[in-house]
């Protein structure tokens, strides 16, 4: 039996070295890494892994939105998101997008092994903070589960990411390969539909969703 291909997305170097060691200890083939959100999609669609574990706090872009992108994309990809985040919103987010499991980072080696094999057998793994939340959400139907983007684009969620991190108009343009003017509009349609007047508003913004890297 071919082994489990798994993609590793965090910001981290030594988290990245530290859980290949532990998927290939478990049998795992690491094919990939990534430091960020948009890394993190190009590179699962150059080796369209089985698995992919992903931190939901990354720069350019935001692990729940990765989560969801990788889901429209890569429908036969599992996603396994694995946080210092405990939040049951960021429970409800995840899963919302499209996450198969859910895992806290003080978790034991070997569970990361065992919820890595069960997304790719099939199951979901959530562990139990996360499958507390999950099921007080089926008695509590009624709470929130809304995108914590609100009604952005895809386009300008990652403009949002940047705006952020403290880029100016010019610098988002570079990086995007898109026009200043283009830029311009998009920064400005990020502010309106967020109902934020400036870059230190959009940054509390971020805090208080949990969106920000």
């Amino acid at each position: 039996m071919n082994p489990v291909r798994v993609l590793i997305a965090d910001d981290h170097t030594l988290v990245r070295e530290s859980l290949v060691g532990v998927l290939e200890d478990g049998g795992m083939q690491v094919v990939a890494q990534a430091a960020d959100g948009i890394e993190t999609i190009e590179r699962a669609m150059e080796v369209r892994p089985d698995v992919v574990v992903v931190d939901i706090s990354m720069p350019r872009l935001n692990g729940i939105e990765v989560v969801r992108r990788l889901r429209e994309a890569l429908p036969q990809t599992r996603v396994l998101v694995l946080t210092m985040h405990e939040e049951e919103e960021y429970v409800l987010h995840v899963v919302r997008a499209g996450a198969a499991g859910y895992l806290v980072k003080d978790s034991p080696a070997a569970e990361l092994v065992t919820a890595v094999k069960s997304l790719h057998a099939g199951r979901g793994y959530f562990g139990p903070q996360a499958a507390k939340t999950l099921a007080d959400q089926v008695h509590h139907p009624e709470r929130s589960m809304e995108d914590p983007y609100g009604s952005l684009t895809p386009r300008e969620r990652e403009v949002f990411h940047l705006i952020v991190e403290g880029l100016t108009t010019k610098e988002i343009a570079r990086r995007l390969g898109i026009s200043a003017k283009t830029g311009e509009n998009h920064r400005a349609r990020v502010l309106d539909k967020l109902d934020v007047r400036n870059t230190a508003e959009l940054v509390r913004f971020a805090v208080r969703r949990g969106l920000l890297d």
